[in-house]
C-alpha cells in the first residue's frame, strides 16, 4: 500500500479521475444518495490517496478551516469494498489526522459523520457536538477533535 498527500493542483489527471470515480461509486451509487458530490472544496483542500498496485482504494479530504468548517474538517473517508475489513479505514484516519496536526499545525479538526461510524471517530478522540441530522437522507453527527497543547 502507497500512501501519498497531494494538493488538488499536483493531482494526475488520472489521479482525480480515480478519486471522482471511487467517491461516486461509494457516495452516489452504493449508498444510493443522489446528490452534488463534486461540490467545489477539492481545489483548496488535500486529498489522502491509499493506492494498491497504482490503484486508488482509500481516500479522504482534507479541509483547511474555513471551506467546511470554521476548523479544519476531514471529510469523504472511503476504503474500496474489494479492500474493506484490513484496517485501511484506521489507516487513513491516523494519516489524516498526522497530516493535519503535524504538517498544518491544526489542533481543532472537525467532521459530519455517518452516524453508524460515531464509535470509529470516537476512537480516534472525536467527540459527538450536534444531534443527529439527515444529510441527504443519511444519518449524520457533526464530531470534534480538540487536541490538547
Amino acid at each position: 500500500m502507497e500512501w501519498t498527500i497531494k494538493q488538488f493542483q499536483d493531482m494526475t489527471l488520472d489521479e482525480l479521475y480515480a478519486i471522482l470515480y471511487l467517491r461516486t461509486a461509494v457516495f452516489v451509487v452504493e449508498q444510493a444518495c443522489p446528490y452534488q458530490e463534486v461540490d467545489n472544496k477539492d481545489q483548496e483542500s488535500y486529498h489522502l490517496l491509499g493506492q494498491d498496485n497504482g490503484d486508488v482504494v482509500a481516500y479522504a479530504r482534507l479541509l483547511p478551516p474555513g471551506l467546511s468548517f470554521p476548523q479544519a474538517s476531514i471529510g469523504r473517508v472511503l476504503v474500496a469494498p474489494s479492500h474493506r475489513g484490513q484496517g485501511l479505514g484506521q489507516q487513513l484516519m491516523a494519516r489524516s489526522l498526522a497530516f493535519l496536526v503535524e504538517e498544518l499545525g491544526q489542533k481543532r479538526i472537525q467532521l459530519s459523520g455517518q452516524t453508524y461510524l460515531e464509535a470509529f471517530y470516537k476512537s480516534f478522540g472525536f467527540q459527538p457536538i450536534s444531534d443527529m441530522y439527515l444529510e441527504d437522507d443519511i444519518p449524520h453527527k457533526d464530531m470534534l477533535l480538540v487536541m490538547e497543547d
